[in-house]
């Protein structure tokens, strides 16, 4: 069987891994599993209402159907792949609130210096190490949500403040240094933490 040059170089799959979601994720990542089978049997119903009408090379019905189905398809699979992959622990926020601030860990505020490497410029990040998918910024304080398997975050997860460590980046080597660490107050979380949503699935993973 000859080779496809898409499978030579074709990245591998993501390792299995543990991703800390919000209670309901699980939830949610079901709802969206049962809407795209609804929408698959719609997309069916269509796909028959177009071949009745005749000549199928000309029917733009019945292909545009045809794709439509193929598309939903791609995502159920990657779905599926996505939960088959992956272990999704739900913690609960509130917990986040008094929870100890020896170390960096999933639900602090941190504020981080990264001094780039190539360029030998700073900068001065101060964020929520938080759950799976979460990207807001509270308008207020300016601190930004950073997941906890993010690169960023799972560089400075488990130093003390005052710590550093030397990483590689997706955007390049950097030298991380942690400037604070504190717990965030429910105001901050309230603005941080919106409604849960369906995760953004790569078709081709």
């Amino acid at each position: 069987m000859p080779l496809h040059r898409k499978r030579i170089f074709h990245l591998p799959p993501p390792a299995p891994t543990t991703i800390y979601v919000r209670p309901g994720y699980n939830r949610v990542l079901a709802e969206q599993f049962e809407a795209l089978k609804l929408k698959r049997v719609d997309l069916v119903k269509d796909k028959v209402e177009a071949h009745s009408q005749g000549d199928l090379r000309e029917n733009f019905g019945f292909k545009a159907a045809k794709e439509a189905i193929r598309a939903v398809d791609r995502k159920m699979t990657a779905l599926d792949r996505f939960v088959a992959r992956n272990t999704f622990i739900e913690v609960d926020p509130a917990t986040w609130l008094t929870k100890p601030t020896g170390t960096v860990q999933l639900g602090h505020v941190v504020t981080l210096q990264k001094e780039d490497v190539g360029t030998g410029r700073t900068h001065r990040f101060t964020f929520l190490v938080t759950t799976h998918g979460e990207t807001a910024v509270d308008p207020e304080s300016g601190i930004e949500c950073l997941p906890h398997n993010s690169p960023l975050a799972t560089a400075v997860l488990g130093l003390k403040v005052g710590a550093t460590a030397r990483v590689r980046l997706p955007a390049g080597e950097a030298v991380l240094t942690v400037l604070d660490l504190r717990n965030p107050t429910q105001p901050e979380l309230d603005r941080l933490l919106s409604e849960i949503q369906p995760p953004e699935i790569d078709e081709e993973s």
